[in-house]
């Protein structure tokens, strides 16, 4: 979990800065006076007259740059606007010239959108060089010859073992991992698979959503395909017992398994058991006692499976230019599924339940330091961030966005006063957001 957590701070410190250069670059481009741009806050937050100091500082021009001692996001102290350090004093005293007040409202706009533009930009950037560099994948449902592997709760539902998937409320299916988002994201009301030769209409209910999203995991599905060792992890109890490369199960406890799945899951049913291999190594049937492991909550003997020909993951380079489309086409996508994830919470019951906080976000990491899985989180991240920040809810830069543009249409200026005590409401609720959302450890 240390890695994860690792790669998290790191994605985090990478995004808000760059977050904050955003505002911070068109406020100096407007030729505002910028006071502060401090990566974590100097202050424990959301108090600003309280302890107050910074685990590293240096001033350069008008400008005080530092790190804070309070590791959450960040923030540029403009002068002559309302922001997180809740300053009263300029109310009292007409604006500077120098003062975001000062400033003409397509400027101040600029300004409150330049953290989200920065977001933007870095998210559709990084996504663009992971196609250049690495191409593209996808899993063609043509080449799922086996059809899902499926748990109890997608049993439930009405899924079997061998299904094939063919349409997701009358759409036809392409890509196998996109079917997550179709019946979720998209809230299916039916899937067609094909069952035995025959098609076959399963109804999905809100309460079925409800159910899945209470998995939290990404892949309600994965292919079947049969189960022969790639490898052995050392000193777990496969290697203990004398499993190899290449040995093929045949069935445990005389019953039969013949696909990865049916074994994870009869291992994973006999926790602290001592079990019968019945193994083929080159031509010969052995037999071979395994008592499983628990390791990381799943019990284990330490095998991985080999890629065999029940499936073909397919994949495609792009040239510079083309990468650069896919990378705008797949921004926009993670800017879609972020809309219709908040949708979620007010259409499906209990969906609120599946809020996370730091402990989710740094699970979706990998274990192990991937850069290229790591950049791809990061870009992911940064456009959720860009989105989240767009929502018109005080304190965030949506809530002076939306007070923006209502300034333009009305040709009114709404007081500061009332920015303060919006922003104090705004500052609530994200802080009891905040706080239940982390409570994910628990959940």
């Amino acid at each position: 979990m240390g890695i994860q957590f690792a790669q998290l701070l790191l994605t985090l410190t990478i995004l808000v800065v760059l977050h904050e250069w955003g505002h911070f670059y068109f406020a100096k481009k407007f030729k505002c006076r910028v006071e502060k741009f401090y990566l974590f806050f100097d202050f424990l937050f959301p108090i600003a007259t309280l302890m107050k100091f910074s685990l590293f500082k240096f001033k350069k021009g008008e400008t005080e740059y530092g790190i804070g001692w309070f590791p959450l996001g960040g923030y540029v102290q403009i002068a002559g606007m309302v922001d997180e350090q809740m300053d009263k004093e300029h109310l009292n005293r007409p604006p500077e010239p120098w003062e975001f007040r000062a400033k003409p409202k397509w400027q101040r706009l600029l300004i409150m959108l330049g953290g989200i533009i920065m977001n933007v930009l870095v998210g559709v950037l990084i996504y663009w060089m992971l196609i250049f560099f690495n191409g593209k994948e996808t899993l063609p449902i043509a080449s799922v010859k086996n059809g899902i592997a499926c748990d109890s709760i997608m049993t439930g539902i009405g899924f079997r073992d061998g299904d094939i998937i063919r349409k997701v409320d009358g759409k036809e299916v392409q890509d196998f991992n996109k079917i997550p988002a179709m019946i979720i994201l998209d809230k299916a009301t039916s899937v067609e698979v094909e069952r035995s030769g025959q098609i076959v209409s399963i109804p999905i209910t809100e309460d079925h959503l409800s159910t899945i999203l209470a998995l939290k995991k990404a892949g309600i599905f994965s292919p079947r395909f049969h189960f022969q060792i790639d490898s052995v992890i050392p000193d777990f109890p496969a290697a203990k017992s004398g499993l190899k490369k290449g040995d093929k199960i045949i069935s445990i406890n005389n019953d039969t398994v013949e696909y990865y799945h049916e074994f994870a899951r009869y291992v994973e049913s006999h926790r602290g058991q001592e079990l019968k291999f019945q193994v083929n190594r080159d031509g010969q049937n052995l037999e071979i006692a395994i008592t499983p492991k628990i390791e990381a909550g799943r019990s284990v003997i330490g095998v991985f499976p080999k890629n065999t020909d029940d499936f073909k993951i397919a994949h495609k380079d792009y040239g510079l230019f083309s990468s650069l489309g896919e990378g705008i086409k797949d921004g926009w996508n993670t800017l879609v599924l972020q809309a219709k994830s908040i949708g979620l919470m007010f259409t499906v019951k209990d969906t609120y339940k599946q809020i996370g906080g730091f402990y989710t976000m740094a699970k979706t990491f990998d274990t192990e330091w991937d850069w290229v899985s790591f950049w791809s989180r990061c870009g992911m991240i940064s456009l959720i961030l860009a989105f989240m920040n767009f929502l018109p809810i005080p304190m965030l830069d949506g809530g002076y966005i939306l007070i923006l543009l209502i300034e333009m249409v009305t040709r009114r200026t709404v007081p500061e006063k009332f920015i303060m005590y919006a922003n104090y409401v705004g500052l609530v609720l994200l802080m009891a957001l905040m706080i239940y959302a982390n409570t994910d450890f628990f959940r």
